[in-house]
């Protein structure tokens, strides 16, 4: 009985900005009736794009329409969901007018304006998307850090979602910029894709190209366990992409060391899968030797805090993706949304994503990354 209410459920919630949108901005319009009707079919057509991608791939998280169908979905149901916003503020203007002077009304102009500006931000968004994420530089100081690992760089790369979206040759052109680089590790914190094997084969072939010196670590992210995780673990794997899935590995320099720990994710055990658990990752880790962890999610930061780890590279929010959005979004995940943060004594990263989910691809003031970290000794406390 769940299961087949959720659908619609799903479907109404992105059904209701549609609707708001069609009863206050739409429908008070000076326009024929005809128009006025074919543009809320048109509205409530764009809304039900989840649908519509369910319906193309079988999964409501992978359209597999071509790219530049996606690219309108994305813009179009963009646009309604910011014009909901805006006539919502217009919405309690009008009201607060209504209470000073009675008979206040909305002219059509402020419907058009708000409608032409959410057109706008929706395009600028999906740009912002869609774009080559630039390499942001993070320096990190952890304490007791060996003499050897001071300047040590890693490359964080998170959240790739590659699909009709981000195809194989915006992948190229990511694995390019992330050799050049210059990194020593590079490691991603999950969500690689949005699509089955079959699929995606194609766009995930550039990871094969990644490059370091110490290698290319991983850990999965909730989108991985959508779509089949055991065959997209073996499929990665064969790429030279290395899992931690709650499994550490030692790096050495010389005779100093660095762990590299990583933990499967928070929505692992809903598909039968090993739940997240950090002590197993960290058994066997050698004593006194700072830890970095890779968590898709950061939610759990405070308890990797509490088991003495340096510094935790998490994903998963996309930054928030739109300014205001995001405290939405830090809400779900206990406060965390975009990028860094002190916990205790560690320091937990959460990148905003080098892409992000092809079902609302939009970014307005928290833009896309490939995050250069690099490691410093801390110095001593003083006396």
């Amino acid at each position: 009985m769940g299961r087949a209410r959720r659908p619609t459920i799903f479907h109404l919630i992105f059904a209701t900005p549609a609707l708001y949108v069609v009863v206050r901005t739409l429908w008070p319009l000076a326009l024929p009736l005809w128009a006025k009707g074919g543009a809320a079919v048109l509205l409530l057509a764009v809304s039900q794009f989840h649908y519509w991608s369910k319906l193309s791939s079988g999964s409501v998280f992978a359209p597999e329409f071509p790219r530049a169908a996606v690219v309108l979905f994305n813009w179009a149901f963009g646009a309604i969901v910011l014009l909901f916003a805006l006539q919502l503020l217009l919405d309690l203007g009008l009201l607060a007018a209504q209470l000073v002077r009675r008979g206040a009304a909305l002219p059509d102009g402020a419907r058009y304006a708000a409608a032409a500006l959410a057109a706008v931000l929706a395009a600028v968004g999906v740009a912002n998307a869609m774009r080559q994420p630039p390499v942001r530089d993070v320096t990190v100081e952890i304490a007791g850090l060996p003499p050897r690992f001071d300047g040590y760089r890693l490359l964080q790369l998170s959240d790739l979602h590659l699909s009709k979206l981000f195809p194989a040759r915006w992948a190229e052109a990511m694995v390019a910029r992330a050799n050049a680089a210059g990194a020593d590790l590079i490691v991603v914190t999950g969500d690689f894709i949005d699509g089955s094997v079959a699929m995606r084969r194609a766009d995930v072939s550039p990871l094969a190209a990644l490059r370091a010196r110490d290698g290319i670590w991983a850990v999965p992210g909730n989108h991985e366990y959508f779509f089949d995780y055991d065959a997209w673990m073996r499929h990665l794997a064969g790429l030279g992409v290395r899992l931690l899935p709650n499994a550490h590995t030692v790096l050495a320099r010389g005779g100093e060391r660095l762990v590299l720990a990583g933990v499967t994710d928070a929505s692992a055990a809903q598909t039968g899968h090993a739940a997240p658990d950090l002590a197993a990752a960290l058994a066997g880790a050698p004593a006194g030797v700072p830890v970095v962890l890779l968590d898709h999610q950061p939610r759990h930061a405070r308890a990797a805090a509490a088991r003495g780890v340096a510094l935790q590279l998490s994903g998963h929010t996309h930054g928030g993706m739109i300014v205001g959005l995001d405290r939405l979004v830090a809400r779900g995940n206990d406060g965390f949304v975009s990028r860094r943060y002190q916990v205790g004594a560690m320091t937990l990263y959460v990148s905003n994503g080098t892409a992000l989910w092809p079902g609302f691809a939009l970014r307005l003031g928290r833009p896309s990354e490939m995050t250069r970290i690099t490691l410093r000794a801390a110095p001593p406390p003083t006396p």
